[in-house]
């Protein structure tokens, strides 16, 4: 089946057409140098954190006091599209001199304000991707930077989630890539990096409007060739997996609309916000996806995003996921966080800036409670998700287990971890998939691989003043998700046997016979624990290392 590819420019949106204004653009931007570094160096690293988290003031004050005698600071850069600022016409002229503050009104990134001034229509902001290095991004101005409840057709742009999915996608070297839900372009431009050919979807006209400013204004670092941009980058329109019906890829990744909103009758997608809202009732984008995913995937495609599910009064918080998989893909969900349904609407109510209007703001948050109320929600939970289909993986992706070996039950692994991880993350995840696998390929014959403990992991002790042994044992790790697990004595004496000399069998053993348990019982039972320490990554083959 053919699909339709976006090419056009919309209306209230970056013009991507005129390619030699563009290449004037990139060229200026680079003068200026207009990088997280440059801009840092202007304003100080604070401040840049600062604006990072949408604070304005620091990067301000910052702006009013820096020497501009140089000329090459990205001052006029900085108080346009950052600090929201009026710039006078001169100052803009003397930075973009080869775009000139006419050419910025053309491309749709500044407009007139008053007699002799410029002012921001979209935030464009400097970003360092694996894939190209420093680039920049053009997204639709934050609540922080206008006044008045976001437009409904909002193109988000470099967020936290957006990051938060940047590092954890796992990165093997595959032919086709599908970003699903592109917004501005963010994931597109890290998938580049090890990607040959990338499939960008989005419901939004607008938003793909940005994503492909974002790559031709981009195209020199992401190695893009502006004349023949289908080579590397298709762009659709459509929703969910609609523009992509009977294609597979090896790899997708998925920061979707996936904020639980309460449905009104009778509402439009107009009225709805259509970079968090999927239009759908409850968790059910999450749970369509969960379902569906996985059947545009390559045999061993894997599939990574990011989610919203409701964990219902009563219930183990991965319930519900649980009965959203397909039979024989593989499921990895990493919780993050929890809020209570106040917590939540109150979160994305000040997201969109609807608490600027007070009335509207009491009757959302009446209907967000109302809504959790009626399925009997306790809470919401937040996190990522990496979900794979068993088979023979695309030559560069890593070795998995095989249709053939796999066994009844596919992995199913919830983990609720809060506390800050090891960033970026994606080739811990890629390490513990590994993990995996190996134990799959090993499930008969554990007692006779030899173990050692990883090189982050260290070993804590416990116990009251006078004891004769230790009341609480921990292994800790330093690095990756930093896990901590609580060990048994018999848990710990195996550890602390596991330098590789001895298999797993023998330890185990050995330990059998120093604590009085010889039983069959008692070693099955440590061997399940220690392949568990294997899977969290204390413990790795001998082999490996």
């Amino acid at each position: 089946m053919r699909h339709a590819e976006f090419t056009s420019d919309v209306p209230d949106a970056p013009l991507s057409s005129d390619k030699a204004l563009l290449a004037a653009l990139t060229a200026d931007l680079q003068s200026l140098n207009y990088t997280p570094d440059g801009v840092a160096g202007l304003i100080g690293v604070e401040a840049w954190e600062s604006l990072e988290k949408d604070q304005l003031i620091p990067a301000l004050l910052a702006c009013r006091q820096a020497d501009t005698a140089a000329g090459d600071e990205p001052t006029a850069a900085v108080l346009l599209w950052l600090l929201c600022e009026t710039v006078p016409e001169a100052q803009l002229s003397e930075a973009f001199t080869r775009t000139t503050p006419v050419g910025l009104g053309q491309l749709g990134l500044a407009e007139r304000d008053g007699a002799d001034g410029w002012r921001a229509v979209v935030d464009l902001r400097p970003y360092t991707s694996d894939a190209g290095g420093d680039l920049w991004v053009a997204s639709d101005l934050g609540q922080h930077q206008r006044p008045g409840v976001l437009r409904r057709d909002h193109v988000l742009g470099i967020g936290q989630a957006s990051r938060t999915l940047a590092q954890l996608t796992v990165r093997p070297v595959v032919d086709r890539a599908l970003d699903l839900g592109t917004g501005c372009g963010i994931q597109t431009f890290h998938l580049l990096g090890h990607v040959r050919h990338v499939t960008a979807t989005d419901i939004s006209a607008r938003a793909l409007a940005f994503t492909r400013f974002n790559l031709l204004l981009n195209s020199e670092a992401l190695g893009l060739d502006p004349d023949d941009l289908g080579n590397r980058v298709t762009l659709r329109q459509g929703s969910l997996l609609d523009p992509v019906t009977g294609e597979t890829f090896d790899l997708a990744v998925s920061n979707p609309p996936f904020v639980i909103t309460p449905r009104r009758p009778g509402e439009t997608a107009d009225s709805q916000f259509t970079y968090r809202d999927g239009g759908l009732p409850g968790d059910d984008i999450v749970s369509t996806l969960f379902r569906e995913l996985p059947s545009v995937l390559t045999p061993g495609g894997t599939a990574q995003l990011l989610g919203n599910w409701e964990i219902t009064s009563g219930a183990r918080w991965h319930d519900r996921i649980e009965s959203w998989l397909p039979a024989s893909v593989d499921c990895w969900v990493l919780q993050r966080e929890q809020l209570t349904p106040s917590g939540y609407a109150l979160t994305w109510l000040r997201d969109a800036a609807e608490t600027r209007d007070p009335d509207a703001f009491v009757d959302r948050y009446a209907a967000y409670i109302d809504d959790f109320r009626s399925r009997n929600v306790e809470s919401v939970g937040f996190g990522a998700v990496l979900l794979r289909t068993p088979g023979v993986p695309r030559t560069g992706q890593p070795a998995i287990r095989q249709a053939a070996s796999a066994p009844e039950v596919p992995l199913r692994r919830f983990e609720e971890i809060t506390h800050a991880l090891e960033q970026p993350i994606a080739p811990h995840f890629a390490a513990g998939m590994g993990r995996y696998d190996w134990a799959v390929e090993h499930a008969g014959d554990l007692p006779e691989q030899h173990l050692l403990v990883a090189d982050d992991v260290t070993e804590e002790r416990h116990q009251r003043p006078g004891a004769e042994h230790p009341g609480v044992i921990l292994l800790r790790q330093g690095a990756g998700f930093r896990r901590t697990n609580l060990l048994s004595t018999e848990l710990a004496g195996f550890v602390s046997a596991c330098d590789g000399d001895l298999s797993a069998g023998q330890i185990v053993m050995a330990l059998s016979a120093l604590l009085g348990q010889d039983d069959d019982a008692f070693r099955a039972a440590l061997l399940s624990d220690v392949r568990e320490l294997v899977l969290d990554g204390f413990l790795i083959p001998a082999a490996a290392n």
